[in-house]
């Protein structure tokens, strides 16, 4: 048996054949298979996030179009079915009026939270990365370490120090006679919240735009130096433009974690008596899904709050882009 000669490229082999020639391999084979290597490095992503992202929404948004039929009282078999119900989980969802007042809720509770948390960031972020920063290292440590206390750890720390039974802050003002304010009542209790969001997510925000301000070429600051700008000129006519797509960015993050705001007044519930089971969105459908054991009305409620974050989000961005566009030209 003999083998046709190959001529150039054409001599590569994948393995010698019975007779002991070479088995040859076309280059256009080899370069189709080098194009399709990073599509398979992708699949086990792509599954991942099929499985456990795009299914459960999937599975959300369709039981949200149905409800549960009961005949009779709802004993023995067939007695409840799941039929279809269109819009109508909806048309509830936009009809309840605590579900409003939830949304209103955590948009008051962002309006504390956000500027004060991305305002903090700031500062905190501006001050490190003056020539004038002492210790910078342990400080950048020590801003950042309450974002890595879990959160519900960290609503249960400040819940105790919230109350006035066991926390040291209300024994030294007993033992001064200075005013006690309750922390859990009317207005205070948007300020409970507040304080341990801000607490816990400084940290991360300032490690976003310290990142920013360390990646801008020193040449500009000494530049400047030359130009006789001080530190706070540099501050806020060089750093803060040049950064300003990291605050978008924390922008957007924050208000994400506003409106899925959860951990901290479901923790601090049993805490106190004047903390609705519905404060916030997502207490109102974890209320509903788990207490109530309406699914189908949880289902649609997640739907709202995702289309309305997504809404939100999106109409953020452009307008900051648009901005941004114009600042450019």
């Amino acid at each position: 048996m003999t083998s046709t000669p190959l001529k150039g490229s054409d001599r590569l082999s994948a393995g010698p054949l019975a007779d002991g020639t070479a088995t040859p391999v076309r280059p256009h084979r080899v370069r189709r298979r080098g194009r399709s290597a990073p599509y398979w490095f992708l699949v086990p992503a792509v599954l991942l996030f099929a499985a456990f992202t795009v299914v459960p929404i999937g599975y959300a948004v369709w039981l949200s179009l149905h409800k549960v039929q009961v005949k009779g009282i709802g004993l023995g078999k067939g007695a409840r079915r799941q039929v279809w119900n269109g819009l109508g989980n909806y048309t509830a969802v936009l009809e309840d009026s605590e579900f409003g007042h939830s949304v209103l809720r955590a948009f008051g509770y962002g309006l504390i939270v956000i500027p004060t948390m991305l305002g903090l960031a700031l500062v905190f972020a501006l001050m490190l990365d003056t020539p004038q920063a002492r210790s910078a290292k342990f400080a950048r440590l020590a801003i950042f370490l309450p974002y890595a206390v879990p959160g519900i750890i960290a609503a249960l720390m400040w819940g105790f120090l919230y109350l006035p039974t066991v926390s040291p802050f209300y024994y030294l003002l007993r033992e001064f006679d200075l005013p006690q304010p309750d922390l859990f009542d009317g207005g205070n209790l948007y300020l409970s919240f507040a304080n341990i969001a801000v607490w816990g997510g400084t940290g991360f925000n300032m490690i976003v735009i310290y990142t920013a301000l360390r990646s801008i070429p020193q040449e500009i600051y000494e530049a400047a130096r030359i130009d006789g700008a001080s530190d706070l000129k540099i501050a806020l006519r060089i750093k803060i433009p040049i950064v300003m797509p990291s605050l978008v960015l924390t922008f957007f993050f924050s208000v994400i974690a506003t409106l899925q705001v959860f951990t901290e007044p479901m923790a601090l519930k049993p805490l106190t008596n004047g903390l609705s089971s519905s404060w916030s969105p997502l207490m109102a459908i974890y209320d509903a899904a788990f207490l109530r054991s309406d699914i189908y009305g949880a289902s649609a409620t997640a739907v709202v709050l995702a289309l309305a974050t997504f809404a939100l989000s999106f109409s953020l961005l452009r307008v900051s882009d648009r901005y941004t566009r114009e600042d450019r030209a």
